[in-house]
């Protein structure tokens, strides 16, 4: 069975999904997209990923501003979708434009539901210590991640994770579990559908740069999280000798248990220690104000440089 399918998506997560569309033998008729955004030290208009890869595979692109109006929903009418596939697209979609497609509309989702619905899956698990994250294919509905999962992969989170590892991971196993479902309905199969369960429902809400401030009064292996959750976006920083750096990667080990939080308690190769209320944040990567990332050595190397 051929599928006339509609990719709503944006940023570089997206992406993969895209290609796992065009590669499965569906017919994209058309790629939904937010509107160019200012970026850059310009603030050039730029164009979101999912348009570039659109209009380089010569997909029609529709960056409409909302989905609510008749005329928006009689465009993607027009298309005569069987499918929409959303993954990261940013609009809302009303009850109106989920009917619209033969079969629904399907949301890859970075997360294994019910935790984590919302903006940002993929840093809430990390710090929140999960031992895993993955990816689901779910059947829309008109809540928030609400609706019954077709398929699912999972995948471990490792002390290494950080956000940008994790995001790639998950992007690349989004497409994967898209292909399958995808190849599976083309091939006459109705895929079972999962209800979500009541209980476990958390919500990953959007991050806020405002969250990046490490506070030292908290346990080590929190602000380790922190430093991972948020590589490579908004950036964790923090006090360190009276200056505000850049914290971008860091580990968790063992502290004075006397020492005050926020404390130097100890400069090496191997890191700069930071006493906090359990344990101590070893920073061994930094970067300060209108520099570039270094290493913790490096930054040693340039402070005695500096007292020289």
């Amino acid at each position: 069975m051929k599928l006339r399918v509609v990719f709503a998506g944006t940023p570089d997560f997206s992406v993969p999904c895209l290609e796992a569309c065009r590669a499965s033998g569906a017919e994209v008729v058309a790629v939904y997209t937010q509107p160019d955004r200012p970026a850059g030290r310009g603030r050039k208009l730029t164009p979101s990923p999912v348009k570039q890869a659109a209009e380089a595979a010569g997909i029609p692109v529709e960056q409409p501003e909302s989905l609510k109006s008749a005329e928006a929903q009689a465009t993607l009418a027009s298309y005569a979708p069987d499918l929409m596939v959303v993954v990261a697209y940013g609009l809302i979609l009303p009850r109106k434009v989920l009917a619209i497609p033969r079969l629904g509309c399907w949301n890859v989702h970075a997360s294994l539901l019910p935790r984590w619905r919302g903006a940002a899956p993929i840093q809430r698990a990390i710090l929140a210590g999960d031992a895993e994250s993955g990816v689901d294919l779910m059947q829309m509905e008109a809540g928030l991640d609400t609706g019954p999962v077709l398929l699912e992969r999972r995948t471990p989170i490792s002390r290494d994770d950080t956000g940008g590892s994790l995001h790639d991971r998950l992007a690349a196993l989004g497409a994967d579990v898209l292909a399958e479902g995808l190849a599976r309905v083309m091939a006459g199969e109705t895929l079972a559908a999962r209800v979500q369960p009541e209980e476990g429902v958390t919500y990953a809400h959007k991050l806020d740069k405002a969250e990046a401030r490490l506070d030292f009064q908290r346990p080590a292996i929190e602000l380790e999280r922190q430093v991972r959750a948020f590589d490579p976006w908004p950036v964790a920083e923090g006090e360190i000798s009276g200056e505000l750096l850049r914290v971008w990667a860091a580990r968790a080990v063992d502290g004075r248990p006397d020492a005050t939080p926020g404390t130097v308690i100890g400069m090496s190769r191997d890191g700069i220690d930071v006493a906090c209320a359990e344990g101590a944040l070893r920073i061994t990567a930094l970067q300060r104000a209108g520099g570039k990332r270094i290493t913790a050595a490096d930054y040693l190397n340039g402070m005695k440089t500096r007292s020289s």
